[in-house]
C-alpha cells in the first residue's frame, strides 16, 4: 500500500492517522480484546502453578503471552476474517481477504515506549517477507513487583506506522529499533490509559 503520509505536511499526519483508524473494522474491539487477553494470562497455569500467584514471568514472556492471546482471541471471534499470522510472512493479526487491514502487535513494560527488531527500520525486501508498514497495536504494561499483587495494562494505542518511523540502534551489534518522536505524536492514538 502506498504511504498515506507521503508528501503530506507533518501537521496533517494526525488527521490522516485518525481517518485510517476510523476505517479499520477492529477499532472498537481493540481495548476490550487487549484487556481480556491480559486477564487470560492471569487465569492461566504452567503445570499446576498459577501465573501471578506462584509464577511471575519476566516482561519479555508477558509480552509474548499478550501478543499471542490478542491475535488468537480476535481470530476466534472473527474466524472468517482474521487469523493468527504466519511468522515472518504475515502480520500478527492477518486479515484473510485484505492483508492491508492486518495488524502488528508490539508490547512493552516500558512506561510509554515500544520497541521492535532492528529489521523494522528497513524496507520490506520482497513478497516473502511481511510488510512492516501498516496498522499497529502498541501496549504498555507493568512488570511484576513486590509492592502490588497484579500488574496492569497502562496504555493501549492504535495507529499506522511505516519502516521510516523506526530508528535502528546505531551499534552494528544492536538488534533493537525504537520509534521516532514524530511517530508517537502523530501516528499512534491512545485508546486506553489506566491513569
Amino acid at each position: 500500500m502506498k504511504s498515506p503520509y507521503k508528501g503530506k505536511a507533518i501537521e496533517k499526519w494526525l488527521g490522516i492517522t485518525k481517518r485510517l483508524i476510523n476505517k479499520h473494522p477492529l477499532k472498537n474491539e481493540i481495548v476490550e480484546t487487549v484487556l481480556q487477553s491480559w486477564e487470560d494470562i492471569f487465569n492461566s497455569k504452567m503445570g499446576s502453578f498459577s501465573i501471578g500467584k506462584e509464577i511471575f514471568p519476566e516482561p519479555q514472556i508477558m509480552s509474548f503471552f499478550l501478543h499471542e492471546l490478542v491475535a488468537h482471541n480476535l481470530s476466534l471471534k472473527y474466524p472468517e476474517v482474521y487469523k493468527v499470522g504466519a511468522p515472518k510472512k504475515e502480520k500478527d493479526i492477518h486479515h484473510i481477504t485484505d492483508p492491508s487491514l492486518g495488524i502488528e502487535i508490539k508490547a512493552s513494560s516500558n512506561k510509554d515506549k515500544i520497541f521492535a527488531n532492528r529489521s523494522y527500520a528497513q524496507p520490506s525486501s520482497g513478497t516473502e517477507e511481511k510488510d512492516k508498514n501498516g496498522y499497529y497495536i502498541a501496549i504498555n504494561f507493568e512488570k511484576f513487583s513486590t509492592s502490588r499483587e497484579k500488574p496492569m495494562i497502562k496504555l493501549i494505542r492504535f495507529g499506522y506506522l511505516e519502516h521510516e518511523d523506526w530508528i535502528a540502534q546505531k551499534s552494528s551489534t544492536g538488534q533493537q529499533a525504537h520509534l521516532s518522536s514524530l511517530a508517537y505524536k502523530y501516528k499512534l492514538i491512545t485508546l486506553y490509559s489506566s491513569e
